[in-house]
């Protein structure tokens, strides 16, 4: 630590002094601990490209922030009052241990059911009373394990003990750790997950993220949004995959405007490196997200008459645990005893 400077915080309307220990810096990259509202808030900057990302460990791990150039490329809500409170409101929750919606109070996994307890009070459910996006909203669980910041970019990695809660345990018997790190370098944020299964079993994999995105300086009805997939899974009205696959129809780009979406898409386009890149544009103004190999498939959320758009990376489609178990779904991942699962997936805003 090498001192403090005093600096006015700004967020959803609200202003406070803080004085901010610079915890790690070099000399583009800096990485630094603050507390905002009684909360830990990390500050990762990148100089050169004038960008800020600020990140809340706990609760939830979101970062809530990604300002470039003075403009935040992720959407804030008009109701969120202070550091990324709002967990899942703004910024990029974390969806697990499964991404968006159970057909049922109950998954299966290596051939066995297990039915979800809901004396424990911690699912998450959606408009149809159904089991949504897993266990981690809000969590207070994470802890911050390193704060780092050099020439090749600044970093903050929290860790999630999962093993370590039994009403957590209860409802996912698979005993792991979860390391998620935000990085910030050249301009870009990357996003990495570490999963360590450390139970005798395999530990089925349907993790995914769900970033608010934003064209700050356009109204929605001036967005185009590129999609790079083949198919899009036909679903119920409770928005539930049946299995059935269909060819692409939107153009591309796409025009936003009025249309709403809440859909799955999968077989990627993907570039050499295996990464698929998803945006959203307007005039100069472009926010991508781009997703790492074992993210296999994306949903597109963007809620009509709401100025945003949310790209989710995620390792499997909505209910992969349950279609798996009917045959229905064949990608389904899993992390062997004793290994990592481990991706990325990586935003950035270019024209600001």
């Amino acid at each position: 630590m090498t001192g403090y400077r005093l600096t006015k915080y700004r967020h959803a309307g609200w202003a406070i002094a803080l004085a901010i220990p610079l915890t790690a810096g070099a000399a583009n990259y800096s990485a630094q601990r603050a507390t905002v509202d009684s909360r830990e808030v990390v500050i990762l900057t990148d100089a050169a490209h004038e960008t800020e990302v600020r990140v809340l460990p706990s609760p939830g791990n979101v970062a809530f922030e990604m300002k470039v150039r003075g403009k935040n490329v992720f959407y804030v809500p008009p109701s969120s009052s202070n550091s990324g409170g709002g967990a899942m409101q703004t910024g990029i929750p974390i969806l697990w241990p499964w991404g968006n919606r159970l057909d049922q109070d109950a998954f299966y996994a290596n051939g066995k059911k297990y039915v979800l307890n809901e004396n424990l009070k911690n699912v998450r459910r959606d408009q149809n009373k159904l089991p949504m996006h897993g266990l981690l909203s809000g969590s207070p669980a994470w802890k911050v394990v390193s704060v780092t910041a050099d020439d090749r970019g600044a970093a903050v990695t929290s860790r999630l003990e999962f093993w370590k809660y039994p009403d957590l345990m209860a409802q996912f018997p698979f005993a792991h750790n979860i390391d998620l790190t935000y990085r910030l370098r050249d301009g870009v944020l990357e996003v990495e997950t570490v999963l360590q299964n450390l139970s005798n079993e395999p530990m089925p994999v349907t993790i995914g993220f769900h970033p608010f995105f934003q064209v700050p300086d356009a109204p929605r009805e001036q967005w185009k949004i590129h999609l790079p997939a083949r198919e899009h899974l036909v679903e119920t009205p409770q928005l539930l995959p049946t299995g059935q696959r269909e060819p692409m129809k939107l153009a591309d780009p796409q025009i936003l405007g009025d249309l709403g979406l809440d859909d799955v898409f999968t077989d990627l386009v993907r570039g050499p490196d295996g990464r698929s890149e998803w945006w959203v544009e307007a005039g100069n103004q472009r926010v991508t997200a781009i997703f790492g190999p074992k993210y296999l498939s994306g949903v597109v959320w963007a809620p009509k008459g709401r100025n945003l758009i949310v790209f989710e990376p995620l390792a499997a489609i909505t209910n992969a645990l349950n279609l798996s178990q009917t045959g229905v779904y064949r990608e389904l991942q899993s992390a062997p005893p004793g290994s990592e699962w481990r991706e990325s997936f990586w935003v950035r805003a270019s024209g600001f």
